[in-house]
């Protein structure tokens, strides 16, 4: 199985071009370069815990473009399919499309171990929760979705650096909302890091720049 790179804080984000739901090319860039974006990228559109994850960004779409932030999601699905599974459980964001997982692997997204998917507890839990609230179940993937893929999520700033790489340890782990929303310990994602991150008092006490 091939390595992939993990990206760290303050990397350069990898710029690919990928395709809408309407199935138009479109840079990564032309996204950050506008507003702080977060990038999560799904895994296949039979995973309880992938319709789990794109909902809870759905809800709380509105909340992070009120904070300046817009969520972006990043499927295998071509953009018939992208624009369905979306249309369903992530309406109103923004879903991009790369069948051939390229994006996938310049974030250093790896296919998953039995670890991560079959013999967690704590997915385990997830599904049992999913199946009884939401009906959801796992389910075999649209032809060409790789049901292995880990997802991923990223937040990145208008200057193209990542304020925030989030590797899954298994597939049910996805990031708190608060924490896409209020970055971390209080730190504003649209400000690069040019200090230490400490509390947003602490700042304040200690006279640091925020």
């Amino acid at each position: 199985m091939a390595k992939h790179a993990l990206l760290k804080f303050n990397d350069m984000a990898p710029d690919l071009e990928v395709l809408d739901s309407d199935g138009e090319a479109i840079n990564l860039s032309s996204l950050w370069k506008k507003r702080v974006i977060v990038l999560a990228f799904a895994r296949h559109f039979g995973c309880p815990q992938c319709k789990d994850m794109v909902t809870k960004l759905a809800h709380s779409a509105k909340d992070m473009e009120a904070n300046g932030l817009l969520p972006v999601i990043v499927t295998q699905g071509t953009p018939k399919e992208a624009k369905a599974f979306c249309r369903k459980y992530a309406r109103g964001v923004l879903c991009l499309c790369d069948p051939e997982r390229r994006a996938y692997h310049a974030y250093g997204l790896a296919r998953a171990n039995v670890w991560q998917t079959f013999l967690s507890p704590h997915v385990w839990e997830s599904n049992a929760r999913l199946r009884s609230e939401k009906g959801w179940k796992t389910e075999f993937p649209p032809k060409g979705q790789d049901a292995m893929q880990m997802a991923g999520l990223f937040v990145i700033g208008t200057d193209g650096r990542i304020r925030l790489p989030y590797y899954y340890n298994d597939i049910a782990d996805h990031p708190p909302v608060d924490l896409l929303l209020h970055g971390v310990m209080g730190v504003n994602w649209k400000k690069p890091f040019e200090n230490p991150v400490v509390p947003v008092r602490v700042r304040a006490k200690s006279g640091l720049k925020k």
